[in-house]
């Protein structure tokens, strides 16, 4: 194509192809984001806690900032809101997980490992992102503490009126 004449000449057969597609209409592959170490890598975040998460094939052994998800997690609850991701997949056991979490409490901790984990999943196989992104695992939890203001006792509550 030397000029706009030609692009004339191509509209009118036909022949353009849309973007982001491969010719015959088929959606372009997503490769796999895969570091040397043969690990993917995500971020996860819920309130303010922020979680570094690799993942890497494996026995499905979970390393929370250097110590056992049993022991960082204590409540059943958290660890079964960590593991949500592998089993909606269906991929338990599979995967080795190795993850930093700093800020938060331990709930919004989990929560930031469970979107680190799914965002890292989609990242090393993206043929599971459907299952996860409709199971809300790819959506981050944006709710956090609201500030306080001036004049106020806290974000939003007044002091105490007085009549006299």
């Amino acid at each position: 194509m030397a000029d706009l004449g030609d692009l004339k000449d191509l509209v009118a057969g036909g022949e353009v192809s849309t973007a982001g597609a491969v010719a015959g209409g088929a959606p372009a592959v997503v490769e796999p984001k895969i570091d040397a170490q043969g690990r993917s890598y995500a971020t996860g975040k819920r309130k303010n806690a922020i979680a570094r998460v690799w993942i890497k094939p494996g026995k499905g052994k979970i390393t929370v900032n250097g110590r056992e998800v049993e022991t960082y997690f204590a409540r059943p609850v958290l660890r079964m809101l960590i593991n949500q991701p592998f089993s909606v997949a269906a991929r338990e056991g599979q995967y080795d997980v190795v993850c930093t979490v700093t800020g938060g409490g331990l709930s919004g901790q989990a929560g930031a490992v469970r979107h680190g984990i799914s965002k890292a999943l989609t990242y090393f196989e993206p043929g599971l992102r459907p299952a996860l992104k409709a199971g809300g695992f790819l959506t981050r939890d944006s709710r956090v503490v609201e500030r306080k203001k001036y004049g106020k006792a806290k974000a939003r509550r007044s002091f105490q009126f007085s009549k006299r």
